[in-house]
């Protein structure tokens, strides 16, 4: 099931491929930001799935170049069944690609303004059932993800840098002041959390923000590469 639901996150970022000039299909390059809407971009289908009704499948691209996938498995035994997982973005020729935090790699193109999952080698999916992904206005899940990164407290400001992505977020303020252990100098957090838009204090601007579901575990003298 982790294979279908991290194949239609990907789909979802290859809109971002129109426009894109030839290359390679091996060449990957970095989002073009210019092409994206100023706020992340988001599409919802029901994929198949092996063992339940259905995947409702929620798909968010950031103009970062990062990207988000809520996943909910209709009809499952467990109530509630949903999971959500992260990664980045790139682009060749005519395909999206999508890296999970596991380094797993799945593959996508635009169908109009939807987008349609390919196999593990990037080719189209014959199939009876549906693989298209269908634009929507939706807010990023708040389906815990686990995280790990580097924690930093500045001027009472912290943010949090993943170790697999790199990319930088600040911490929610419920939270921003919740240690010391990360101030002035990075240490490794492990975390539970979620990725929102919120108001820039004293401005309209919405910024990026990552909010904790479960206790938050720092580790001392450890990077992510230890």
């Amino acid at each position: 099931m982790k294979k279908v639901i991290l194949s239609a996150v990907a789909a979802w970022a290859l809109v971002a491929l129109i426009g894109c000039n030839h290359r390679t299909e091996v060449e990957t390059v970095q989002p073009d930001l210019a092409e994206l809407k100023p706020m992340q971009q988001s599409w919802r289908g029901v994929l198949p799935c092996a063992d339940c009704e259905g995947i409702e499948t929620s798909l968010f691209l950031e103009k970062d170049g990062s990207w988000v996938m809520n996943s909910h498995y209709l009809g499952s035994a467990e109530k509630n069944a949903a999971f959500a997982t992260y990664g980045t973005w790139a682009r060749t020729a005519d395909k999206l690609v999508l890296t999970d935090t596991q380094g797993e790699k799945y593959y996508y193109h635009a169908k109009g303004e939807a987008l349609e999952m390919l196999d593990r080698d990037g080719n189209p999916i014959t199939s009876q059932f549906n693989h298209t992904l269908e634009p929507v206005t939706a807010s990023l899940p708040d389906t815990p993800m686990a995280m790990r990164g580097m924690y930093r407290s500045v001027a009472g400001i912290a943010t949090f840098t993943d170790c697999t992505t790199e990319k930088s977020v600040r911490m929610d303020n419920a939270v921003q002041d919740a240690g010391t252990r990360g101030e002035d100098k990075p240490v490794l957090l492990l975390i539970e959390g979620h990725f929102s838009f919120k108001a820039e204090p004293g401005s309209r601007e919405q910024i990026k923000v990552l909010t904790p579901d479960s206790k938050m575990t720092f580790v001392p003298d450890k990077g992510c590469k230890e």
